[in-house]
């Protein structure tokens, strides 16, 4: 039966490995996620099995809490009503609140390795017993804690629960710093103490610090950063569900847990360098400030219409589609894809921009316009699409700001400079659309709409882009 048991979690652990592989492309993207899926209803139901073999043992054991009825009635329950809750949310959600799932994925993932962890310290298993268990412990019950209320406050922010602005005050960088080094310090003393009484007090201390961390840690962080923020939160839940495998010796949980630490570690450094940041920038220094300079700004911007946009599109030979937030907030992507189909026809050639942190999450844009079908083979990641930009006819920008702004390449004082951004400002035309004359999420103006070659169409990114439609129609 071990054996067996053995040989089921390395299926499940290679559909893992598999998986997260098939995922690196669209094309191959969802088999690896249904694979992944296979991988992890198999580890459920080996877990399960291997629990009603464990379960024979404690029948003989007078000193558990609870009995074996019991027990399985609280983990079947918990199976079921976790299964609904997900199932529910995932056909509910909308693509525009996909960012608010994540995180809140993210925070019920760490807040689940965290109260395995606080179980091992408070009621330990006949495994956990040894101090040798006291590290994965104490590290389970910290990255957990800090990954479940960071995601909370991630959730409130792209909710709008909370301000999406940085919340700071005088000497929080200080008072953050001393804040994670005292949780460190307190999480030694634990293992010092072992299971000492004077040890489970502090062990409570610690839990408390940690969640205090992980919101300290997230308030003064900008929506522009979001997509660090969520790569970053994403490597902590693998992390700790990696260390909460140590506790309940699972091998196929550390191996689950390590993939995505380890893929969302990659991820987050992918996402310091599209914001040129460092990791201990994003983690120690307050980031996502909004404000400061965008330049010497001369000229004005030039509003246009629709009517005269659809011209410029139906007779371009090169279109570059630029799609940002705004297109997400709009639930424009189906329109846009209608717009494109629509000029392919007329023998236009139509390409998608992506920048890597447009949206607010990783991915972001891929997974809106994949939900409105648009080919993978039309979607350029920014290094891959750069240097098409001098041949376009026409760059049309749907909401993307801060990821266009030539500011990143000219001003030193800009609090974006040194960021890679689109070259959309090298397009022979550029359209820009959006709702009104705000900044971006970086708080700054954006040089490219003073631009001479830059046009502004200001609209709802969906109605926007169903004006083009119907003008194209009529050309």
């Amino acid at each position: 039966m071990l054996i067996v048991l053995a040989l089921s979690y390395l299926a499940a652990s290679i559909c893992f490995i598999v998986g997260i592989k098939w995922m690196n492309h669209p094309a191959t993207a969802r088999t690896g996620n249904r694979l992944s899926a296979l991988g992890m209803t198999l580890a459920v139901v080996i877990t399960m099995l291997n629990l009603a073999v464990a379960q024979q043992d404690l029948v003989k054991d007078a000193s558990v809490l609870w009995s074996p009825q019991t027990r399985w009635a609280l983990v079947l329950g918990g199976l079921v009503l976790g299964t609904v809750i997900g199932g529910v949310m995932a056909k509910t959600v909308k693509m525009t609140d996909m960012p608010q799932a994540v995180a809140i994925f993210n925070g019920l993932g760490g807040g689940a390795a965290a109260a395995v962890s606080v179980a091992g310290k408070v009621a330990p298993t006949p495994g956990a017993h040894g101090e040798e268990m006291l590290w994965s412990i104490v590290l389970g019950t910290i990255i957990g804690s800090i990954t479940f209320a960071g995601s909370l406050i991630a959730f409130g922010k792209l909710q709008g629960l909370i301000s999406g602005k940085p919340v700071t005050f005088p000497g929080m960088r200080l008072f953050n710093n001393l804040l994670i080094l005292v949780t460190l310090g307190l999480g030694v003393w634990v293992m010092v103490l072992g299971h000492d009484p004077i040890g489970d007090k502090v062990f409570i201390l610690t839990l408390v610090l940690a969640n205090l961390f992980g919101i300290m840690l997230v308030l003064p962080i900008g929506g522009a950063d979001m997509p660090v923020v969520i790569s970053l939160l994403n490597s902590f839940t693998g992390t700790a569900a990696a260390i909460t495998g140590f506790v309940l010796q699972n091998n196929v949980l550390i191996i689950a847990g390590a993939l995505v630490g380890a893929s969302g570690f990659i991820l987050t450094m992918l996402m310091c360098k599209a914001m040129n940041r460092n990791l201990w920038n994003v983690m120690f220094v307050d980031f996502g400030g909004g404000g400061g300079s965008a330049g010497t700004i001369e000229g004005s911007q030039q509003e246009t219409s629709a009517e005269d946009v659809a011209v410029m599109l139906a007779y371009a030979s090169r279109v570059i589609i630029v799609p940002g937030y705004g297109l997400a907030v709009a639930q424009a992507q189906h329109a846009v894809q209608e717009m494109a189909v629509l000029l392919e026809k007329r023998g236009v050639s139509v390409k998608y921009a992506i920048h890597p942190v447009a949206g607010r999450m990783p991915g972001h844009m891929n997974v809106l316009l994949a939900e409105a079908n648009v080919p993978y083979s039309l979607l350029y990641d920014m290094e891959d699409i750069n240097s098409e930009f001098e041949q376009a006819d026409v760059a049309l920008v749907i909401g993307a700001n801060d990821v266009t702004n030539p500011a990143a390449r000219t001003d030193t004082s800009s609090p974006i400079y040194g960021m890679p951004i689109l070259d959309v400002d090298k397009a022979k035309n550029i359209v820009v659309v959006k709702r009104g004359k705000g900044t971006g999420y970086a708080g700054i103006e954006n040089l490219l709409y003073y631009n001479p070659k830059c046009k502004m169409l200001f609209a709802d990114a969906k109605a926007a882009v169903s004006s083009l439609i119907a003008e194209v129609q009529h050309v």
